[in-house]
C-alpha cells in the first residue's frame, strides 16, 4: 500500500508540476496545407515561435490538411472563436474586394516588390480585415502560381479554351479565367486531387508547393509556367480575440508573424527551384508560356476592378509603381 501511495503521490506531483508549466492560453491553428507543404512550413514556423517566445502564456498547436475546416469554414470558425488562427490566402478576396488586388495578373512581380507594397498598403488591407472581424496579425505567402491539367499544354490563353479547371473561391479569379476561355470551377483544395483523378476536372492552378505536396504531379499530364498571379498568405485571427489579448501576447505574436514572413519567403525559394524537379520527375510535361500574351489578355480584368471596386484604379496604379520602384 505504502509503494501504492508514493506513486499516487509521484503522480499527483508530476501532474501539478505540468499544469503549473503548461502555458495559460492554448490556441489552434488550422490550416488546408498537406504534409511538406509551405502553408505547414509556415504555420509550424509560427507556432515554434510563439511556443519559443511565451512557453508559459501561449501554445500554438497547428492543425493542417483541412482537418478543422476547409478555408470558408476556418473564416466562419475563426469568427466563432472554434479555431484562433487560419492562413487563408485567394479564399481573402471574397472576404473584402480590396484584397482582390493580388488576383490581378501580373500584378506583383516578385518578392521585394510584394514587400513594398506591404509597407505602403498594410493599412488599407489591416482595415478591411477589421471591418470584417478579421486581424491581420502578418502575411506569409501561397506563391506564384502555374496551371496543370490534363487537355493539352497551355501556351495562350487561347489553349484554356473549355478547359474544367479548378479555382479557389474568389470572384476575381473565376472572372479571369472566364476572360481567358477556360471553364473555370471554384472548389475546396482538399477536393481537388479526387476530382482531378475522377476527370471532373481537367486541371488546376497553384505554386509548385502545393502542386507537389498534394500530389497533383500523380493526376495531371502537363504543367504549364505561367507565374499569372501571386498570392499573398494571412496570418489571420479575430479582432475580437487579438484586441482581447494582453498587450505582451500582442506583440509576441505580431513579432513572431513577422519572423515566419522572414523564413517562409525564404522556404518558397527554395521551394521553387527543388518542387518543379519533383514534378518533372514524376513524368509532367512541362513548358513556358507566353506571358506576353497573357499580360495583354488580362487588360479586361484590371478595367473590371477599376470599374467595380471603389478606389479600385488607385490601387492598381500604386501596386504597379511600387513594381516599377524596384
Amino acid at each position: 500500500m505504502k509503494v501504492i501511495a508514493k506513486l499516487l503521490a509521484a503522480t499527483t506531483a508530476l501532474g501539478m508540476a505540468t499544469a503549473a508549466s503548461a502555458a495559460d492560453m492554448t490556441m489552434k491553428f488550422g490550416h488546408v496545407g498537406a504534409p511538406g507543404s509551405l502553408f505547414e512550413a509556415t504555420a509550424n514556423n509560427f507556432a515554434e515561435c510563439v511556443n519559443g517566445a511565451m512557453p508559459e502564456k501561449v501554445e500554438v498547436q497547428t492543425f493542417g490538411s483541412s482537418q478543422l475546416g476547409k478555408d470558408k469554414e476556418l473564416l466562419q470558425k475563426i469568427k466563432l472563436g472554434q479555431v484562433d488562427f487560419a492562413l487563408p490566402s485567394s479564399v481573402m478576396s471574397s472576404v473584402d474586394d480590396s484584397f482582390g488586388i493580388f488576383e490581378m495578373p501580373y500584378i506583383i512581380t516578385d518578392r521585394d516588390h510584394m514587400r513594398r507594397v506591404q509597407g505602403e498598403m498594410m493599412d488599407t488591407f489591416q482595415n478591411a480585415a477589421n471591418e470584417n472581424g478579421y486581424h491581420i496579425v502578418g502575411l506569409a505567402e501561397n506563391g506564384f502560381r502555374n496551371i496543370t491539367n490534363n487537355v493539352r499544354p497551355i501556351n495562350l490563353p487561347s489553349d484554356l479554351e473549355g478547359v474544367k479547371l479548378r479555382t479557389p473561391n474568389g470572384v476575381w479569379r473565376l472572372k479571369m479565367f472566364q476572360e481567358y476561355g477556360a471553364n473555370p470551377t471554384p472548389m475546396a483544395f482538399s477536393d481537388v486531387f479526387t476530382a482531378l483523378q475522377t476527370g471532373v476536372i481537367d486541371g488546376q492552378e497553384n505554386p509548385y508547393a502545393q502542386i507537389a505536396s498534394a500530389k497533383f504531379q500523380e493526376v495531371q499530364k502537363y504543367l504549364s509556367v505561367t507565374g499569372h498571379v501571386y498570392t499573398p498568405a494571412y496570418i489571420l485571427t479575430s479582432k475580437k480575440k487579438f484586441d482581447g489579448l494582453p498587450e505582451d501576447v500582442q506583440a509576441g505574436l505580431t513579432d513572431c508573424a513577422s519572423k515566419t514572413q522572414d523564413f517562409t519567403y525564404e522556404k518558397a525559394a527554395e521551394l521553387e527551384a527543388s518542387l518543379l524537379k519533383v514534378i518533372e520527375d514524376a513524368g509532367v510535361e512541362v513548358n513556358t508560356a507566353d506571358k506576353a500574351a497573357f499580360i495583354e489578355a488580362s487588360k479586361p480584368i484590371y478595367k473590371q476592378f477599376a470599374d467595380e471596386v471603389e478606389g479600385g484604379q488607385e490601387m492598381i496604379d500604386t501596386v504597379l509603381g511600387l513594381g516599377n520602384a524596384g
